[in-house]
């Protein structure tokens, strides 16, 4: 028998069946299968929206616009949750401390689970149901930012930059939602999607570049030990330099774009910024190993959506820019949904992918189902952003996007969630 392992008695006495309370067993656990419920469901709902505007046979109801209840549960809904399982799984091992134990996160996670529920279904029924949902999940996630800070303040580690940016992150992020609530309460809509961008820029966006400035070139060379772990600092601060400055721009331009004398300067200087980050970025990107990682499923995985990062940037700018030339905004939702679908959701789909292989005792090596949704989520982000081309036709790629962007995460989501409830098939913790 290998040390450390089961025996095959101990193997052949696991209980095989899904149990709610296997959930409890580890932190990624919890957050993971709520964040994958949350997922599922909101992309579901999504889809059903986009067939409701091309088609006359559903008749959904409104409360609320339903493109700023897409925006926020996109960005405040199931992501924080996955943060969630993992922060708490990995921040621990970053810091040197007791880690907190999954009963404890409960409370909190299901406040925002089950807040955006209420939010996605509130709307086709009353406001007060939607806002008191955003409230429930305003709530869990304030209290998830304490609990992380809690692990920050008791550790003694020299080395804590990475932790409290994504600290600071999370309180930008409880701050956005706070004013996302707080505008739809009193009527200020274009208020309430700033604070929503905001939180995308100022909470989601720096978690991810944070994580992946820490975890891409150490999981590189562990699979590839002739590259080098190269993550000098200057690179994590520029890329929270330029969440600050897409988020800053966000209330510049919160009535729309700008106009009179000033409106030309702008927008060139913005293009140029996000030209020029875009293209050290993807430079980075090559310095990182995207072409070496493409030998590794998973690794290409994490590089790949790294890569639409840099994209998202050049393409804002270029935006930017043929904006200037034509007087007229061009291809802004492309260059958003490059980030949050490209970069993001593969950065997302990757880290998830790679937590849940190792946990749940199989091998950190992406299979043809995963590998397979992956390509579907980046067909998705392609058709999505065609469909921000200003264009009579590309409207009507928006429910083919949706549909599939909904079967791909339905799938991920019901594959992953059903490991979560089981033991691991090694009869080891976790």
């Amino acid at each position: 028998m290998t040390p450390g392992r089961p025996s095959a008695e101990v193997l052949a006495a696991l209980d095989r069946h899904w149990r709610a309370r296997y959930l409890l067993l580890a932190p990624h656990r919890l957050g993971f299968f709520l964040a994958m419920v949350v997922l599922v469901a909101s992309g579901i709902w999504w889809a059903l929206v986009q067939l409701d505007r091309v088609s006359v046979t559903v008749a959904l109801p409104y409360a609320l616009s339903p493109t700023l209840v897409h925006a926020a549960v996109m960005t405040f809904g199931f992501t924080p949750l996955f943060f969630s399982g993992f922060l708490f799984t990995a921040a621990p091992k970053w810091l040197r401390v007791e880690p907190i134990a999954a009963p404890l996160l409960l409370m909190p996670l299901l406040m925002q689970a089950c807040g955006w529920l209420l939010w996605v279904g509130g709307i086709h029924v009353h406001m007060f149901m939607a806002l008191a949902g955003l409230a429930l999940a305003w709530s869990g996630l304030a209290r998830i930012t304490w609990l992380f800070w809690r692990l920050v303040w008791r550790s003694q580690e020299s080395d804590r930059l990475h932790a409290r940016t994504v600290g600071v992150a999370c309180l930008v992020g409880c701050v956005s939602l706070g004013g996302l609530l707080a505008n739809l309460v009193v009527g200020a809509t274009a208020m309430a999607l700033a604070c929503v961008l905001t939180g995308l820029w100022g909470f989601v966006v720096v978690v991810f570049v944070t994580v992946a400035h820490r975890m891409i070139p150490f999981f590189t060379s562990s699979a590839m030990p002739f590259i080098n772990a190269w993550r000098p600092f200057w690179v994590l601060g520029l890329m929270l330099g330029a969440a600050v400055v897409e988020g800053v721009a966000v209330w510049v331009e919160i009535d729309g774009p700008l106009h009179g004398p000033m409106a030309p300067v702008w927008m060139l200087a913005r293009g140029i910024f996000e030209l020029a980050a875009g293209g050290i970025l993807l430079w980075l990107a090559q310095v990182w190993g995207v072409m070496q990682s493409l030998k590794n499923r998973l690794l290409a995985m994490l590089h790949i959506g790294f890569l639409w990062l840099g994209l998202a940037l050049a393409l804002g700018g270029a935006a930017q820019i043929l904006g200037l030339l034509q007087d007229a905004p061009v291809l802004s939702l492309g260059s958003l949904h490059a980030l949050t679908m490209g970069c993001l959701t593969s950065l997302m789909l990757a880290m998830v992918t790679r937590v849940s292989y190792g946990h749940s005792g199989r091998a950190q090596v992406a299979d043809r189902i995963a590998w397979t949704l992956f390509w579907l989520v980046q067909l998705a982000t392609l058709l999505r952003i065609t469909a921000s081309a200003q264009s009579g036709w590309a409207s009507w790629l928006l429910l083919p996007t949706a549909l599939l962007w909904a079967g791909t995460m339905a799938v991920w989501g019901v594959r992953l969630g059903n490991w979560y409830g089981r033991l691991r098939p090694d009869g080891r913790a976790g």
